[in-house]
């Protein structure tokens, strides 16, 4: 379980920070980062926040509710960033979750004196300083947060898009590459917010 261990070693204000939508075929990905003020967080956050991945969906939806509701009380800060399929095909996956990650951070309402990153890859041009967490989401409340953050954040976004693009399961699917997903590919094509950049998407530009 996650605790504030590395946050409390740095003994400055520490936002965690992590991404969600690497390896799907379309749409953004995005970032969220959490700066935890108080720690006096409602007793779901304490026992509940976890690894994205390994948290069902409505339990995902329950844990980000409770982050807004303590945003609301002051207890925490939540920043999302996002780069688009676009940026994404123009400057490659890394440099769009870096660019991401940094939003992330300037959209804090307080800016950290320092931020612990899920993953061994450091960003450059970081608007503060920063270390790399490997499994930070399993082991910083606050990278967990953030993990949550981004993760439902960029759900909703999906089932957004699937109302613009409906034959793609983007509401299911997140845009990875499902079968209906690929079916929907295979009957009605490309869409604006399919990374071009990837294989697979190349694959049936190719065939189109």
């Amino acid at each position: 379980m996650p605790d504030f261990e590395i946050e409390d070693s740095l003994k400055c204000s520490v936002a965690g920070v992590d991404e969600a939508g690497r390896g799907p075929w379309a749409g953004p990905v995005v970032a969220g980062a959490v700066l935890i003020r108080d720690r006096n967080l409602c007793e779901e956050l304490l026992k509940g926040l976890d690894d994205s991945k390994k948290i069902s969906a409505k339990k995902r939806e329950m844990l980000y509710e409770k982050l807004r509701e303590e945003e609301q009380k002051g207890k925490l800060f939540i920043g999302i960033g996002k780069a688009s399929a676009e940026e994404i095909d123009r400057c490659n996956i890394l440099q769009a979750t870096f660019a991401a990650m940094k939003r992330a951070v300037e959209a804090l309402a307080v800016k950290p004196d320092f931020a612990i990153i899920d993953g061994n890859q450091t960003p450059k041009d970081f608007p503060c300083r920063t270390r790399t967490v490997v499994k930070g989401d399993a082991r910083c409340m606050s990278i967990a947060a953030a993990s949550i953050a981004a993760k439902v954040y960029r759900d909703r976004l999906m089932r957004e898009m699937a109302r613009k693009y409906p034959h793609y399961a983007f509401e299911k699917n997140a845009g990875y590459g499902t079968k209906a997903h690929i079916d929907g590919l295979k009957q009605y094509g490309v869409t604006p917010e399919h990374r071009k950049s990837y294989r697979p998407i190349q694959e049936f530009l190719r065939s189109a």
